[in-house]
C-alpha cells in the first residue's frame, strides 16, 4: 500500500513544530547567566519537574520500540521497569537529599567532591559518550516514522530534525526544555490512548480481542520463571532493571539536574513520586499498543507488515488505518518523544561539560558570560555528533530498537553505578580506593566489549550475554575498591555530608 502526504497531517506537525520554536525564543530572553541556562535559577515546582522527567525518560523508544518488542515477542522488557517505583522510594530518601545539599549543578561535582579527579572525570566521559549514542538511537527511530510521512530519504529527515531540536534547545536552555518537557509528555499520553482506540474500534471484537488474542498467543508473558542468566528471563530483566534505574535515579545527570532545578527538596521529592506514579503506567500502555497491533494484523493480514521492520510497524498502522488530523497529533506525539528526550541530553552535556571540564580545568576563572556561550558552542557541536551518530543507526541490521539500547547501556555503562552507591553508603573507600578499582574495571569493561563485537578469539572471550556487562562491571568495581580500601584502612579525609552516614539531618535546602 503506497501512503501518501496529507495536508492536513502537515499543518498539525508545524503547529506542533512552530510552536516548540516559540518558546526557545521566549525562554532564550530569561537566560542571562549559567544558572538561568542550566537549572532555571532552581525555581520549577514538583509537578513541572516530574512531567520534565516523564518526558525525558520516556522518548520514543518508548513509542515505537516498546510496541515493537511486545509485537514481535512479548512484555518481558517491561519486567526492567517494573522496580521503577521501589527505587523512586530510594531516590526520595537518599538520593535527592545529597544532590540537594549547597548549589550542585552536575552529578559529577559529587563525584570529585568523595573521590577526587579521576572518578569526576570518568562519569562526565561516560555520560557525555551514553547520551550520544542514546540520542543518535532515537533521532534514527523518529526519522523512521517522518520518513513514512514525507517519503524523504531517511538521512535527510534525521539532518532536520536533529538541527530542529538542537536550535530550540540551544535557545531556551533548560527553561525550554523542561517547558517543552511537560507539553510533550502529555501530547505522548494523549498519542498512545489514541493508537489504542483507534485498534480497538477496528477490531470486530474491540478491546476483549485483544486481551483475548493476545493471552492465546502468550503475548502478556514477563517472561519465563526459569532462573537462566544467558536469557531474558523475568529474573534476568528484574536483576538488570534494579542495576539500571539505580544508575539513572543516583547519579543520571538528566535526572539529577531536574533534582536541583526544583525550588525545593521537596518538590524534588514530589517530583519522583509523581514520575514513578506516570510512568509505569505509560510503559504498560505503549506495550499493549504493540498487542494490540499483533492481533489486529493477525485478525486483518497485510502482506507489506511481512516485510516491515517491528519498528516501522506502527508507523505503518497509522498512516495507512488512521484519518488526518488524528495522524497528524500522533505524528507530533512522536517527534514530542523524541525531542523531550533529545532536548534534555543535549542540554546536560553542555552543563556538564562547562561545570565538570571547563571551569575546574579548561577555562579557570573567566567571567560567566564566556561559559554561558561555551555552553552555546557545546550544544553545536554535540547536535552535530547525534546526527552523525542516527544516521550509523540507520545503515545497522537490528533486531529492535530497544534491545540495541539495553547492549549499549550494558557494554558501555561502565562502573556510574557502583561509583555513586559506593559514595553514598560506605565510609571505607576513599578516592585511591576508587580510582585503582574504577581503572581495574574499566580494563574489564574493554575486555568484555572487545569479547562481544567478536574481536578476541573465541579460546579468550567469556560467554556471556552483552546484558550483564554492566553488572560484572559494576560488581568488579564494588568488590575490588571495598578489598582496597579495607586494606588501607579508614580514610583521613572528612566525609562530612558525603555518606548517609555523615549527612547532617537539614542539611539540603
Amino acid at each position: 500500500m503506497e501512503l501518501s502526504i496529507r495536508i492536513a497531517d502537515v499543518v498539525t506537525v508545524l503547529v506542533y513544530l512552530l510552536a516548540m520554536v516559540a518558546a526557545g525564543f521566549y525562554f532564550s530572553r530569561r537566560n542571562l547567566t549559567t544558572e538561568d541556562y542550566f537549572v532555571g535559577n532552581r525555581s520549577f515546582s514538583g509537578w513541572v519537574i516530574g512531567l520534565s522527567m516523564l518526558g525525558t525518560i520516556v522518548s520514543s523508544a518508548t513509542f515505537l520500540a516498546l510496541p515493537a518488542a511486545a509485537f514481535i515477542l512479548d512484555w518481558r522488557m517491561l519486567t526492567v521497569n517494573l522496580v521503577v517505583p521501589f527505587i523512586a522510594v530510594l531516590a526520595v530518601i537518599v538520593f535527592i537529599p545529597f544532590f540537594r545539599r549547597g548549589k550542585l549543578t552536575s552529578a559529577f561535582e559529587y563525584l570529585g567532591e568523595r573521590y577526587g579527579v579521576v572518578p569526576r572525570m570518568y562519569g562526565t566521559v561516560s555520560f557525555i559518550i551514553l547520551q550520544i549514542i542514546r540520542m543518535a538511537q532515537i533521532l534514527f527511530l523518529v526519522s523512521i516514522v517522518i520518513q513514512f510521512f514525507t517519503g524523504i530519504s531517511i538521512v535527510w529527515v534525521i539532518i532536520a530534525i536533529g538541527l530542529f531540536i538542537g536550535f530550540y534547545t540551544y535557545m531556551g536552555g533548560i527553561q525550554a526544555v523542561i517547558w517543552t518537557d511537560v507539553i510533550q509528555a502529555m501530547i505522548l499520553i494523549i498519542g498512545g490512548g489514541i493508537c489504542i482506540y483507534w485498534i480497538s474500534i477496528e477490531l470486530p471484537g474491540g478491546l476483549p480481542e485483544i486481551f483475548e488474542v493476545g493471552k492465546a498467543h502468550n503475548k502478556f508473558s514477563l517472561g519465563s520463571m526459569e532462573f537462566n542468566l544467558g536469557e531474558r528471563t523475568f529474573y534476568t530483566m528484574i536483576i538488570l532493571g534494579i542495576i539500571n534505574w539505580l544508575g539513572i535515579f543516583a547519579g543520571d545527570q538528566n535526572m539529577v539536574q531536574r533534582y536541583v532545578s526544583s525550588r525545593s527538596t521537596r518538590e524534588a521529592q514530589k517530583a519522583t513520586i509523581i514520575y514513578s506514579m506516570i510512568a509505569l503506567p505509560m510503559w504498560t500502555l505503549f506495550f499493549f499498543v504493540g498487542t494490540g497491533l499483533f492481533v489486529f494484523y493477525l485478525s486483518s493480514p497485510d502482506p507489506v507488515v511481512a516485510g516491515l521492520d517491528a519498528d516501522q510497524v506502527l508507523p505503518y498502522f497509522i498512516f495507512s488505518e488512521i484519518p488526518p488530523v488524528i495522524t497528524g497529533i500522533i505524528i507530533s506525539a512522536v517527534i514530542a518523544a523524541s525531542m523531550s528526550t533529545m532536548d534534555s541530553g543535549i542540554n546536560a552535556i553542555s552543563t556538564v561539560t562547562v561545570v565538570d571540564f571547563m571551569k575546574p580545568w579548561l577555562a579557570r576563572n573567566r567571567e560567566d558570560a564566556y561559559y554561558l556561550r561555551s555552553a552555546h558552542w557545546v550544544v553545536s557541536v554535540v547536535t552535530v555528533l547525534v546526527v552523525i551518530g542516527a544516521i550509523s543507526f540507520s545503515l545497522m541490521d537490528k533486531e529492535s530498537m530497544n534491545d540495541i539500547s539495553l547492549i549499549v547501556t550494558s557494554v558501555f555503562g561502565g562502573c556510574l553505578m557502583g561509583l555513586f552507591l559506593m559514595g553514598f553508603f560506605t565510609q571505607r573507600i576513599d578516592g585511591y580506593s576508587a580510582t585503582v578499582a574504577l581503572i581495574l574495571a574499566v580494563v574489564v569493561n574493554i575486555y568484555l566489549g572487545l569479547g562481544l563485537l567478536g574481536v578476541l578469539p573465541s579460546y579468550l572471550t567469556l560467554n556471556i550475554h552483552s546484558y550483564w556487562v554492566i553488572a560484572l562491571v559494576n560488581g568488579t568495581f564494588i568488590i575490588l575498591a571495598y578489598f582496597i580500601g579495607v586494606v588501607r584502612g579508614k580514610s583521613k579525609k572528612s566525609l562530612e555530608g558525603l555518606t548517609v552516614w555523615t549527612m547532617k539531618r537539614g542539611s539540603q535546602s
